[in-house]
């Protein structure tokens, strides 16, 4: 039996690829293993946002190529999107890659390793790197497979894939193809599936998710495609916690703000990238919204859920950002207030329509904008984690800590993360917690005694 081991790069897109494969493989009777030195192959899921994400998967694979030159039996193999992005040139750097696969063949991995390891057995002459990098129709389809070994107590549902927005520093459309939607009834199919599991929350994942099904579904009832979809996932018996990501501004119409009112089991969470808060380079980067038009976006989210925690996306260092730019952008990411965030110091991707603009910013001046940023994030997290000290929430727990004897981490609604005392049997259970401390990433507490049949009295220990 084949022993294999993935490794992921980047995005929660890139994590459900991963799993899908892996399902895939299991069902092909392969065995999956937790790390590389058990592995007799190592498949590198990889991404292309940012050129560092690049040169670590690079890295890797030049790492494990020495391996391969001291056991000809051992399998190499890249896929996702640097596989797509950089293509064929994989090989002249890396000649020892026996794999190469895109973003629109992940279920074509069993057959590329079956015929693989036929050759290692004696059953054909070793094949040259094979590379499947060609556009399928229907690939959006094929990332529907979920782990059966253990039980999901999140998962992430792919609805989704490629972008048709073209931001000029994002690589995605050419690494992912134009949007392309799954039929919303094989959503569901797959949801219910999941709920009959023991899932309890599911994030809808899309590149621009509230796109989803606009050039394939009708909008009935002035709800669009993706609110359409979120009150059928809404209806599944078992799904208590829905999430999404990530929307952009444009299509973020009134239909979804209100679903924050009326959807019970849509989450107080929203992850919502502004990138800048200039206009100036909010129209250089091809992001068809000003810094007002997002900020209203929130406005009215609030109004309907006061609750909400919102996360962002920033670039700083973009080209040609002056002080003035940059000072717009800190403006805004404070006043909004910002539960979390990813910030990102730019880097040039070949093939984007920013490339021609250069990288002029320093990595001096890049690294001291990402640090004031981060500083401001810090405190604003802080805040409203303390805020919290002493109240008592749900908390959905998904196993054990990876610090702590009898420590588990669950998830308030809001996404923030909880660490309690407790024992395994509160794994995939909700239970009420009572904050004790915070920090700005963490809440502590212990859990809230409503009775001896309560779950929380099963799982003291």
């Amino acid at each position: 039996m084949n022993r294999v081991y993935i490794k992921t790069y980047g995005c929660q897109m890139n994590e459900r690829d991963s799993e899908a494969v892996a399902a895939m493989l299991r069902a092909k009777g392969y065995a999956l293993v937790d790390n590389e030195f058990d592995a007799d192959t190592v498949l590198l899921n990889t991404c292309s946002v940012r050129d560092q994400a690049e040169q670590k998967a690079i890295g890797k694979a030049g790492h494990l190529a020495k391996r391969k030159r001291k056991d000809p039996n051992f399998i190499l193999g890249i896929m996702g999107c640097m596989a797509q992005n950089r293509g064929d040139s994989l090989v002249d750097r890396l000649p020892d890659l026996d794999l190469i696969v895109g973003t629109q063949k992940f279920h074509r991995v069993p057959e590329h390793l079956d015929k693989m390891i036929a050759t290692l057995q004696g059953q054909g002459p070793r094949p040259d790197t094979i590379i499947d990098l060609s556009e399928e129709v229907g690939s959006q389809n094929t990332i529907k497979s979920h782990s059966s070994e253990k039980k999901q107590i999140t998962a992430f549902v792919s609805i989704m894939q490629g972008c048709n927005m073209h931001c000029s520093y994002c690589i995605v459309p050419k690494t992912r193809g134009a949007e392309r939607a799954r039929p919303m009834e094989a959503i569901v199919e797959e949801i219910e599936e999941l709920a009959s599991s023991g899932t309890r929350e599911v994030t809808l994942l899309g590149q621009i998710v509230n796109q989803y099904g606009l050039r394939e579904f009708p909008t009935i009832n002035k709800k669009s495609p993706f609110v359409q979809l979120i009150e059928k996932v809404h209806e599944i018996d078992g799904i208590e916690r829905i999430r999404f990501t990530s929307p952009h501004p444009v299509g973020f119409r009134n239909d979804l703000i209100e679903c924050y009112g009326r959807l019970p089991k849509l989450c107080e969470y929203l992850h919502f990238p502004m990138q800048s808060g200039s206009n100036r380079i909010l129209k250089t980067m091809r992001r068809p919204y000003t810094i007002e038009r997002f900020r209203k976006i929130i406005e009215k989210i609030r109004a309907v859920r006061p609750d909400v925690y919102i996360s962002t996306d920033v670039i700083v260092g973009f080209p040609d950002e002056t002080k003035d730019d940059f000072e717009k952008t800190r403006h805004h990411f404070e006043e909004i207030g910002f539960d979390m965030a990813y910030i990102f110091k730019y880097s040039v991707r070949p093939g984007t329509t920013a490339e021609s603009l250069g990288d002029p910013i320093s990595k001096e001046v890049k690294e001291e904008r990402n640090q004031i940023l981060l500083g401001i994030l810090s405190k604003r997290s802080l805040k409203r984690n303390e805020e919290l000290v002493g109240t008592v929430e749900e908390v959905l727990f998904e196993g054990p800590a990876k610090k702590g004897e009898n420590m588990f981490l669950g998830r308030t609604r809001g996404n923030r993360v909880v660490l309690v005392k407790a024992s395994p049997r509160l794994i995939g259970q909700f239970a009420k917690v009572r904050f004790e401390r915070a920090t700005a990433s963490t809440l502590f507490g212990e859990l809230v005694l409503e009775g001896v049949e309560d779950i929380a009295v099963q799982a003291i220990t």
